[in-house]
């Protein structure tokens, strides 16, 4: 890993999430595994947790649940998160999306399309995935799916 790498998701962090997050998110001894083909980053670990992986796609950060924990851990309610319901947390858990009627608070800089973190009504992490709805429909909306889970921290 080269500093101009580190130097890079930091920035990209940055702009996806907010200023600050990149140092929050990505700490100087992280490991940064790259394309054999192309050279481009693919993932982000730090201690043999992955933390994110660039999207091919875009040159986005999609976040790991472990990732998602760091900022959870550093940041306060409502930054990047979706927060539902205590009654659906279980679902939520165990990969299931998130509907608009059960979300309670949502961070108002969220878009569709953005990566979130959905915890419970006490901050518990419970999921990763991509808004569907902006923060302003999320909490209007009576029906729908807001966030389109990608990982669970896992089923109780």
């Amino acid at each position: 890993m080269t500093s101009t790498d580190l130097y890079k998701i930091r920035r990209i962090a940055d702009y996806q999430f907010g200023i600050g997050i990149g140092d929050i998110l990505f700490p100087s001894d992280v490991k940064i595994e790259k394309s054999r083909k192309t050279g481009k980053i693919r993932r982000i670990y730090h201690q043999g947790k992955l933390l994110a992986t660039m999207r091919a796609s875009d040159g986005y950060l999609a976040l790991s649940i472990d990732g998602a924990r760091r900022i959870v851990e550093k940041t306060s309610k409502p930054t990047l998160r979706v927060v539902v319901k205590n009654e659906v947390a279980g679902f939520i858990k165990k990969g299931r999306n998130v509907f608009a009627k059960h979300v309670v608070e949502a961070d108002p800089n969220i878009r569709p399309g953005s990566e979130v973190i959905v915890v419970d009504e006490n901050d518990n992490l419970l999921a990763v995935g991509r808004a569907t709805l902006n923060s302003e429909e999320m909490l209007s909306f009576k029906s729908g799916e807001a966030v389109k889970v990608r990982k669970g921290v896992g089923g109780e």
